[in-house]
């Protein structure tokens, strides 16, 4: 393999590593928006919740007020039926007192009824409030985990962008062009193995010629049918290896 393609196939590597943290830093920032909007949606429903707490209240206080109201206007009336004169002044009496009793029942009735919503209110804030602690410091955690990827995955782009440079500048013109066009047209994969005689980005096969032009790395070649740069690596023997270890 040339030195020309090893540098282009550098290339290749550091252009797909870049484009990784490229998508995570984009990503990092998207995820800390999406947690800190759950948590907004849950601290809305506790809000809620508190709201609902506080009319409860306020609604039993009220009735409570109005019980209050009808007691000694019971009282009073029962007062005056004892004066009463005749039947009819009686009877009217006792309908009025009739008719205070089943207000305040009325009353007591719906203010038993808020108790009881007011417990299940009171429950829901109390377990709301316990469980958006711990969301929040959760929250927290991973923000702070997401700005340190971010500065980390940075400061790896920027190292990456600085051997770029370097190699472009090392790298003849035309073949850079070569190498840019080919890699916005195929999304980022410019350069392909064809070791076993096919290009392994299009799987087409390689004329018998072409290969064993491409074996020799005198030139760069690129794939007949695709278009990309193509590189041969040659097969390693093992035994050979074994035998070239230092015992």
């Amino acid at each position: 393999m040339t030195a020309e393609l090893q540098t282009v196939l550098r290339l290749q590597d550091l252009d797909l590593r870049g484009a990784e943290l490229r998508k995570e830093i984009a990503a990092l920032p998207r995820h800390t928006a999406q947690i800190e909007k759950v948590l907004d949606q849950h601290l809305r429903k506790l809000e809620a919740d508190r709201a609902a707490l506080a009319a409860n209240q306020r609604d039993r206080k009220r009735l409570e007020d109005d019980a209050k109201i009808q007691e000694p206007k019971l009282s009073k009336l029962k007062d005056q039926m004892l004066q009463a004169k005749t039947n009819d002044q009686y009877r009217a009496f006792q309908s009025e007192i009739q008719f205070c009793e089943t207000e305040i029942r009325k009353i007591e009735d719906k203010i038993l009824e808020l108790m009881l919503e007011s417990e299940s209110l009171e429950k829901n804030v109390k377990a709301a409030e316990a469980a958006l602690k711990v969301e929040k410091d959760q929250v927290e955690k991973e923000k702070a985990h997401a700005r340190a990827r971010t500065a980390e995955d940075q400061n790896q782009y920027d190292q990456l962008q600085a051997e770029r440079k370097n190699l472009v500048a090392a790298l003849d013109a035309k073949v850079y062009s070569s190498y840019e066009r080919i890699r916005r047209k195929w999304g980022g994969i410019a350069v392909a193995d064809a070791s076993e005689g096919r290009c392994s980005a299009c799987m087409i096969a390689l004329r018998p010629q072409y290969y064993q032009d491409l074996k020799k790395a005198e030139q760069l070649q690129l794939c007949e049918s695709c278009g990309r740069i193509l590189y041969y690596t040659p097969p390693v023997d093992l035994e050979h290896e074994l035998h070239e270890q230092p015992r």
